[in-house]
């Protein structure tokens, strides 16, 4: 299988700016079969879902498409997928309504690694029903997370642990499943934040030893909105508050109001997308063709093959930064997403991305809500400049992005 970035690129109308785009962690840019698939939609007739007019077939049709996609994408049962405006809602939404069960007593654990839509729900619904929050520290110095540190905050009270399947500030990828089974071995649920890991690998809720977790499109090239996987089994148990005459089926019960019809429609085309960033070596009358075998098994490879396009520019990057006099990294788990948080001595972060932007480079800076672990890291709410990486990324991209940090010392 191949892996050809330039006929990837090729598809992304906003890089025709000729902007060198390391912001992806913070959204990508958009293919142009997403930018069709959305405008397809909203095209047609449209109703609310039904059977009876063309409009309602087509509004259940773009919901039952992107469903099934984010089923192939994260390994779950189409109704175990629900769709919602972003992550962070849906997570309000989840902490809620699994906080009717909590009471004084009761513990939640939450890491110090995650970004703040993992965190600040969890707590303030602990706070409402009385239940203890306890933290579980990463070590500042490598920026692991091990199971230890989520082992030590453990106990027999403990309802829920909250933890990121990959970090968006400095890319570690802390060993959920064994911290699942740590948390499952006293009773509790586990929540994954997969925002930023979904747009690296392919995401198996099982593998994970997840119970739930979350995911945004728009950082995998589909549209701005978010998704909660989970067994249907455990949606069945559990009663958000909802509109009396809405449906109380799962996954339907936790949709709050009428969907947006248009953006699923842009979900399913991004999935689609990302199943077919390899193509066969085999050249027929179209040329190469998109990689054989069911949407799962092409987004297996996809993600095989980006993986090690993504390693490559990495690798390249990491070797450039640290030849730079003042730079220092900030991401040195031993696993870790192809995102590279770095500080400049001398520098304030967002005078380094002001002087990559004036140069073409679009690198921004902060703590991008990773509050707790950018504080943690000693760097406070300026954070660091953050480099992330997409399956658009290229060997001239890294290259523009060192010139310009290298212009930054002259």
């Amino acid at each position: 299988m191949a892996f050809d970035v330039e006929a990837i690129r090729a598809r992304v109308p906003a890089l025709k700016s000729g902007t060198a785009r390391f912001d992806a962690p913070g959204g990508t840019q958009t293919p142009q079969p997403v930018i069709d698939a959305v405008a397809d939609a909203l095209a047609r007739p449209l109703a609310n879902r039904g059977r009876t007019t063309e409009g309602e077939r087509n509004a259940e049709d773009l919901v039952a498409g992107a469903r099934e996609a984010m089923s192939d994408l994260l390994g779950v049962p189409p109704n175990g997928v629900v769709l919602g405006r972003s992550s962070t809602q849906l997570a309000y939404d989840l902490s809620r309504t699994l906080a009717k069960d909590w009471g004084p007593g009761d513990e939640v654990v939450v890491s110090r690694l995650d970004h703040d839509s993992n965190i600040r729900p969890w707590i303030q619904a602990a706070e409402a029903a009385g239940a203890t929050v306890r933290w579980a520290d990463f070590d500042p110095g490598t920026g692991e997370l091990l199971p230890e540190h989520v082992e030590s905050v453990l106990s027999a009270r403990t309802r829920l642990v909250a933890v990121t399947a990959a970090s968006n500030l400095i890319g570690t990828l802390p060993d959920v499943r064994a911290i699942a089974e740590l948390a499952h071995g006293v009773g509790a649920l586990v929540h994954v934040d997969a925002v930023h890991f979904a747009s690296h690998a392919l995401v198996d809720l099982a593998a994970l030893g997840a119970d739930t977790l979350v995911c945004s499109p728009y950082k995998f090239l589909g549209p701005h909105l978010g998704v909660l996987a989970s067994r249907p089994e455990l949606l069945e148990t559990l009663h958000p508050d909802k509109l009396l005459p809405s449906s109380d089926a799962v996954p339907e019960r936790f949709e709050l109001g009428t969907l947006p019809y248009e953006l699923l429609a842009g979900t399913r085309a991004a999935v689609d997308f990302l199943a077919d960033l390899t193509v066969s070596a085999e050249t027929g009358p179209g040329g190469a063709v998109p990689a054989a075998g069911s949407r799962r098994d092409r987004l297996r490879a996809s993600f095989d093959a980006l993986a090690v396009h993504e390693e490559a520019l990495r690798a390249r990057l990491e070797g450039g930064l640290a030849a730079l006099d003042g730079v220092t990294v900030h991401s040195r788990a031993a696993r870790r997403t192809p995102t590279l948080l770095f500080t400049v001595a001398g520098h304030r972060p967002a005078d380094v991305s002001r002087h990559l932007a004036e140069h073409g480079v679009d690198a921004p800076a902060g703590s991008f809500y990773a509050w707790e672990a950018a504080h943690r890291l000693g760097l406070g709410a300026e954070g660091g400049v953050r480099v992330g990486l997409a399956p658009y990324s290229n060997a001239d991209d890294a290259e523009r992005l060192l010139a310009a940090l290298e212009s930054l010392g002259r």
